[in-house]
């Protein structure tokens, strides 16, 4: 089983009205700009989606939407699972009956598994469901590491077909590229890191500067794929000042700051992420200007 998923995915906000609860208008409208603007399919419920915050119910209901606006023309992701294999297990398989294209696996946080235990989580939640899995690694956020031979060895599972890496590690990328098979889907889960990831034989990003320059990403994607690396590598350049804005504090606080300047109504994140300093507001609003992005 191999998921055709594209090149970019987006890990799509959610949106809140003022109570901070989610406001599927807005989250409707934003779905069909990212499709329009260069997007292959979209992450619901992922980190940029506030996904800790969120309960289970509107995590059902965020998928189930996403389905009905975009799940024709774009690949929907659910974000599903946590530290609890029990539960991610039941959230996927709910998941799943609601027709989602395929699952994000985040490495359980907080708990610290060893790497044996890391294998039986994710072999676990795929054999528990029939649709394609994206492991996701990201040890600033999880405090554990998925080490490249555990990567390998949950490569073999039939339905575990991709991994999202935000290691910040080409070294580990190398390591995991050169033992897992061709068709085993490497994603960049940092925009800083696609062009070298894509280098070292990644197939695309699961992006959060997509909800503003889908398009250059697609475009940067394209052209290396298309054998312009120079040209990919000028656009990469031009975009660095935006991807590091991006992450000037904790993720998604910038990137809902600044849909919000762009005019759009996501609102504010959801307790304990508290809203952008007004010092690192201004530095934003700087670096989105010289985008003309407001």
């Amino acid at each position: 089983m191999r998921g055709d998923w594209g090149s970019l995915l987006t890990a799509v906000v959610t949106p809140f009205d003022q109570d901070l609860t989610v406001n599927h208008f807005e989250f409707r409208k934003l779905l069909r700009a990212l499709v329009e603007n260069g997007s292959d399919g979209v992450v619901v419920s992922g980190t940029t989606g506030e996904s800790p915050t969120l309960s289970r119910e509107e995590k059902l209901q965020l998928f189930e939407v996403a389905l009905e606006e975009v799940g024709d023309q774009a690949k929907v992701i659910a974000g599903t699972c946590n530290y609890n294999t029990k539960e991610s297990i039941i959230l996927s398989k709910e998941a799943e009956s609601l027709g989602v294209h395929g699952i994000l696996a985040v490495a359980p946080y907080y708990n610290k598994p060893p790497q044996e235990g890391l294998y039986r989580h994710f072999r676990a939640i795929a054999e528990a469901v029939n649709v394609p899995v994206m492991i996701y690694n990201i040890p600033s956020r999880t405090g554990v590491n998925i080490e490249p031979e555990t990567i390998a060895r949950l490569a073999e599972i039939p339905n575990i077909v991709a991994l999202k890496e935000a290691g910040g590690s080409t070294d580990q990328i190398s390591r995991i590229k050169a033992l897992v098979s061709p068709d085993f889907y490497l994603y960049s889960g940092d925009d800083i890191m696609t062009l070298p990831l894509l280098a070292l034989g990644g197939v695309g990003v699961v992006s959060v500067a997509s909800h503003l320059v889908g398009k250059e990403i697609k475009e940067m994607i394209q052209l290396f794929k298309g054998g312009k690396a120079e040209e990919a590598l000028k656009i990469h350049l031009e975009l660095y000042p935006l991807f590091k804005a991006l992450f000037i504090s904790t993720n998604p606080i910038p990137v809902k700051a600044a849909l919000n300047l762009a005019g759009w109504r996501v609102g504010e994140v959801r307790p304990p992420l508290c809203s952008l300093e007004k010092e690192k507001e201004e530095k934003l609003k700087s670096v989105l200007k010289k985008f003309h992005l407001i």
